[in-house]
């Protein structure tokens, strides 16, 4: 008998695994960035640079875990969401049919370390990753859905993550331009 807790422990490892990547990714572009406005030899006077990298890891690699947490969160809770308006089926095979699709993500996350140097890797990597998975979980979901059910899921979901997508977008545009807006020489 299959142990159904078997893949239990992947979305925390996959979600550690991306933030560490992208969080090394940034740290070498914020000690470039610190490098060449100067910043950089100030700071090295309280920290050495295996103190400053891990400090700056931490903080980013942080950062990170708590978006793809509620990402994460919200997919799963939106992906719900969708089997209660779309499917039929009342035993709740369908959730534990989906956990497959953990492995995804964690051979998602490994492949991202390969690609700590370059930001477009790992964006590709990433965006891979979440298509593959939804690919699979429709698939998966097909089996227990009627065509018009599976249709509305995949439109609930895209038009969901599109709406939100865009919200956040706006909201950092609209944060952009008023601190913009409130420097003394923007005008």
């Amino acid at each position: 008998m299959k142990n159904p807790y078997l893949y239990g422990y992947l979305p925390l490892f996959s979600v550690i695994l991306f933030s560490l990547s992208f969080g090394i990714y940034l740290v070498t572009e914020s000690l470039d960035l610190l490098t060449s406005i100067g910043v950089y030899t100030g700071i090295r006077e309280f920290l050495t640079d295996i103190e400053l990298r891990l400090l700056l890891l931490s903080v980013f690699a942080l950062c990170f875990f708590m978006l793809f947490s509620a990402l994460k969160l919200i997919g799963e809770t939106i992906h719900e969401v969708g089997m209660l308006l779309f499917s039929k089926n009342n035993n709740g095979e369908m959730i534990s049919v989906a956990r497959g699709g953990y492995l995804i993500f964690f051979f998602g996350a490994l492949l991202s370390v390969f690609g700590i140097q370059s930001i477009s890797i790992l964006l590709c990597v990433f965006a891979l990753t979440i298509f593959s998975y939804f690919i699979y979980n429709i698939y998966k979901m097909s089996q227990y859905l009627s065509l018009p059910g599976t249709v509305g899921l995949i439109f609930f979901e895209i038009l969901f993550w599109t709406i939100f997508i865009t919200f956040i977008c706006y909201v950092v545009l609209k944060l952009y331009n008023g601190i913009l807006a409130s420097l003394p020489f923007a005008n």
